[in-house]
């Protein structure tokens, strides 16, 4: 029997992105699906930089923390890139991806406790995306735009995974817009939210009513959501957090260890989103002034503070123009940053402003590395927080507190 082709690679660790990390000749090799320590052999091609992208072909030398897949779908469906790894492992490499994370491009070494909060790993998303192709629907394959049809979701909530096949009968009959291409299915567990993500030709009217014939629980008005003692209204395009299981964990997260004496000054939240931090915080502090920049979104921050009946200030603004207008002595100020970070402007006014305290809420360790090197100047870390929203996925949530040096 011929050898399979390649070279005989060690896999050193885990990175972010969820490939593993070898080196061939002194260059850098990422390859997926592998677990630190595992033998592969596999083939490589050039990717970016000086970096080789790799293709395991043989399995040499299995890890002991391997498991098989709870997923048929995993390694085609793009998804998830862990599920061949325990839950607990999984836990494990990203708190050494973090730390390492914020050590290589940050500059920071962690000197205080990492707090883990983690749940159920399994049927946890409120939110998926659905693309289709022709007459089938499913996901994205791994590193691809090609189109990996599916049945079911393990990841998914039940009601999604029933939105699911509902919407799998609904793509074959003749009402169906073949020029849909992506659609977002968003579930408080009782009723359903469609958002178009991308369609050829504008979708009409009658889509939606047609939705209300065949998808249970469909509803065309914003979802009423319940997290963290609060009732959320929720409109097409705005976001929430995807975990239903640890919502209210990451707010906890937020709000922990902060006490009444933070919100002696102003309480600002910035990329407030629909007021997930922004209510708990007014019933903490009192006044809170909420900053979003989103339509939709901050549509949806004014009717759920005026249903709290809480006193809260809203401003449609974006983060760096309503920073540049602020005056010291400030408080509190929670940020909840897209993917892209903070960034300069917004890192240079906060060093300007020097909060009493600020708390950091990040979905990418890298662009917070950046943002705390950034803040350092001005700010010390007190407090850490590796919140697992994104269970079989290389995705993970951090909170950082902080408090000013002066």
């Amino acid at each position: 029997m011929d050898e399979p082709a390649g070279s005989a690679l060690r896999i050193e660790k885990l990175v972010y992105g969820g490939d593993g990390l070898a080196r061939q000749n002194g260059q850098v090799v990422l390859l997926p699906f592998v677990l630190p320590g595992e033998l592969v052999r596999a083939g490589t091609r050039p990717a970016k930089g000086a970096t080789l992208r790799g293709e395991v072909a043989e399995l040499i030398e299995p890890s002991a923390q391997r498991i098989q897949p709870a997923c048929r779908y995993f390694g085609d469906c793009g998804g998830c890139q862990y599920q061949h790894a325990g839950y607990p492992y999984q836990l494990e490499q990203k708190q050494a991806i973090l730390r390492e994370t914020l050590r290589r491009l940050g500059g920071i070494d962690l000197d205080v406790p990492l707090r883990i909060a983690s749940a159920e790993p399994w049927g946890y998303r409120n939110r998926i995306q659905l693309h289709f192709l022709g007459r089938q629907l499913g996901f994205r394959r791994a590193e691809s735009h090609e189109l990996c049809a599916v049945d079911s979701c393990p990841v998914a909530s039940p009601r999604l995974n029933q939105a699911l096949l509902a919407l799998k009968d609904a793509v074959r009959r003749p009402e169906w817009p073949e020029f849909l291409e992506a659609l977002e299915v968003f579930t408080n567990e009782s009723d359903v939210q469609l958002n178009i993500v991308q369609s050829r030709r504008p979708v009409a009217a009658r889509f939606f009513s047609f939705c209300a014939e065949t998808i249970p629980g469909f509803q065309a008005e914003p979802l009423e959501y319940r997290a963290a003692g609060h009732t959320f209204r929720i409109g097409r395009g705005s976001f929430f957090q995807v975990n239903r299981f640890l919502i209210d964990s990451l707010v906890e997260e937020v709000l922990g260890g902060l006490d009444s004496a933070a919100g002696e000054a102003a309480v600002i939240d910035l990329y407030a989103g629909v007021g997930l931090f922004t209510l708990p915080l007014a019933k903490r502090f009192g006044q809170v002034t909420a900053v979003e920049r989103s339509g939709p979104a901050f549509r949806d921050l004014e009717w759920n503070c005026a249903s709290a009946g809480t006193a809260i200030r809203c401003v449609r603004a974006a983060s760096e123009d309503f920073l540049r207008e602020a005056q010291a002595p400030i408080g509190l100020i929670v940020v909840d940053p897209p993917r892209a970070g903070l960034g300069k402007a917004v890192t240079d006014e906060l060093v300007r402003l020097r909060a009493r305290r600020l708390v950091v809420v990040s979905c990418d360790p890298a662009t917070l590395a950046r943002d705390l090197k950034s803040l350092s100047a001005a700010y010390r870390i007190e407090r850490a927080s590796l919140v697992d929203l994104f269970p079989q996925t290389y995705h993970f949530e951090t909170v950082v507190h902080l408090a000013s040096r002066d």
